[in-house]
């Protein structure tokens, strides 16, 4: 059984690795990060010319159809180039709300314009801090107007629309449903919050009797979005994944290169002991990583647990790789000329992009517990006296 991505993938990936450190170097990074814009508008166009934002979109809605294991290559080298364009929220997340909820109208309007990078989508979720439940949720629909905020809201100063988990009127206060606005119509308002990536933006959306229409079920708000963020946590594992490899290859380099007492710092004990700590960690997510590529590239009943697994283990190990790179750096790795720094942004946003590390630990928690009182009747049944052998 072949566990790794086949030839053709491979080579989706060289080509993506290519792509990007020609047009998302430091340099274009930290243009974004030092400039007035919030992502690289030109790097989001060269990423669809070249079809990287369509690939999992069937070509009917003008994507490539290719699938999700090539989303998931093109997610890693999004990550490891720390590149400034709102994948997630747009491609992982709004896409995929489409997909899997929305009309044929709301399809062909705006699955064409994501894949060629004419438009932006999020996901207007949360209101505060913490967990989202019906009860935590305000904004309100009546007679298709919408009115309420949301904080924060990743990309919301850029997206051109937003699927807004909303109570309807009249509706059961115990569950929400999702609507899609066009955030560049009337009633609507937005403020850039202050984020720890910059190069990620996060807003605050106001909404006043905002146009809104219904995307999926009634009340079915919260079934669809945890059925899509165990979509989107693969690929974003993903993009964690790369993150973390690049970490620890830069990490690397400069124990190599860093001599200190007439020794380069890698031959230290305690440094040896860090990077070793590192690749643990990244190797071991990068294998939770692809048994959730499996598990979403065809649909497995073991996607809830895989897409889990994998979040738990690519947070941890990004965040761990990027907090180790700034250690081993030292002293310069604190500082603004390096681009330590860069990782470690993009580390602590990615492992609150779809709900905290802790939301996501006890989820999986109670993931496999279900599956194993599930299994435990027929377990019992097999191992039962006179059972057929």
């Amino acid at each position: 059984m072949d566990f790794d991505f086949s030839a053709d993938q491979r080579q989706l990936k060289d080509q993506a690795r290519r792509f990007l450190a020609d047009q998302c170097d430091r340099t274009a990074v930290r243009a974004v990060l030092d400039g007035p814009q919030s992502h690289d508008a030109a790097l989001w166009k060269g990423l669809a010319q070249q079809g990287y934002l369509g690939a999992a979109i069937p070509e009917a809605y003008g994507g490539l159809g290719a699938g999700y294991l090539e989303l998931c290559v093109i997610a890693e080298e999004l990550g490891r180039a720390v590149a400034p364009v709102p994948f997630s929220s747009s491609i992982a997340i709004a896409a995929e709300l489409l997909l899997r909820a929305g009309t044929e109208a709301q399809k062909q309007r705006w699955l064409p314009a994501l894949a060629g990078g004419e438009a932006i989508g999020t996901l207007a979720l949360a209101e505060r801090p913490g967990r989202v439940t019906p009860a935590s949720i305000a904004c309100a629909v009546s007679g298709g107007q919408l009115s309420g905020r949301k904080l924060p809201v990743a990309d919301g100063d850029i997206a051109d629309f937003a699927v807004v988990a909303a109570h309807a009127e009249g509706g059961d206060p115990q569950a929400y449903s999702l609507y899609l606005v066009d955030l560049k119509g009337p009633g609507v308002t937005r403020e850039v919050l202050p984020s720890i990536d910059p190069t990620r933006s996060q807003a605050r959306l106001h909404f006043v009797q905002a146009a809104a229409e219904p995307l999926g079920a009634a009340g079915e708000g919260a079934r669809i979005v945890a059925d899509v963020a165990d979509r989107a946590a693969v690929l974003i594992a993903f993009e964690q994944l790369g993150g973390a490899d690049r970490a620890l290859e830069t990490a690397c380099a400069y124990a190599q290169e860093r001599f200190a007492f007439g020794r380069p710092i890698g031959s230290l004990q305690a440094i040896k002991h860090m990077l070793a700590d590192m690749y643990v960690s990244a190797t071991l997510a990068r294998s939770n990583a692809y048994y959730g590529a499996w598990a979403l590239s065809t649909d497995a009943k073991e996607l809830p647990e895989a897409a889990a697994t994998a979040r738990v283990s690519a947070t941890q190990a990004y965040q761990h790789c990027a907090r180790n790179n700034i250690q081993v750096h030292g002293g310069m790795g604190f500082t603004w000329e390096f681009d330590c720094h860069l990782h470690y942004r993009r580390a602590n946003l990615l492992a609150l992009a779809l709900g905290s590390l802790s939301e996501w630990e006890d989820l999986l928690v109670t993931r496999l517990c279900a599956r194993q009182a599930a299994a435990a009747p027929a377990t019992a049944l097999a191992t039962a006296p006179g059972a057929a052998r």
